[in-house]
This record gives C-alpha cells, structure tokens and sequence, in this order.
C-alpha cells in the first residue's frame, strides 16, 4: 500500500505531464513558446479561491484548454503585472 507522500506526489507528476501534453498541442498550433508551467498557471489561476478541486476536474481542465482562453488569461496576465 502506497503511503500518503507517495499518493500525493503521483499526480503531480501526472499534472505535470498533462500541461506538458497540452504546452506541446499549443506548440503544433503554432504558439511556439508555451511552457507547461504557463499551461498550469493559467489553469490553477481559479484554485487559489476555491482550493484544489478533484482530479477529475484538474484534468478536464487542462485538456479542455482552449488557446483563446489561454490567450485571454495572457492579456489579462499583462494589464495587472502579474507576468
């Protein structure tokens, strides 16, 4: 049986590769200087309210990632500084 530590650092490296997967799409798409963390920024930009949600619902996100929201999150980023 996997301990808690264990438990915990599994999906973070599954996270990981996720953003990596979608950074890499955008990247096909033309947006060559995506990163994962970029991918996970903008993704995580509502968890800080809210707190982490499910898996489930971490993982809808990031795939369902459109470039315009991306984008949109990047502009936004710009105006407040925060970039």
């Amino acid at each position: 049986m996997e301990s808690e530590q264990e438990e915990q650092e599994l999906p973070a490296k599954d996270i990981e590769a996720m953003c990596l997967s979608k950074a890499e799409e955008f990247r096909l798409l033309g947006y060559e200087y995506v990163t994962a963390a970029d991918i996970w920024d903008c993704v995580s930009r509502n968890y800080a309210k809210e707190g982490t949600p499910p898996l489930h619902r971490v993982v809808n996100d990031i795939y369902s990632l459109k470039v315009t929201t991306y984008m949109n999150y990047l502009t936004i980023s710009a105006y407040k500084g925060l970039k």
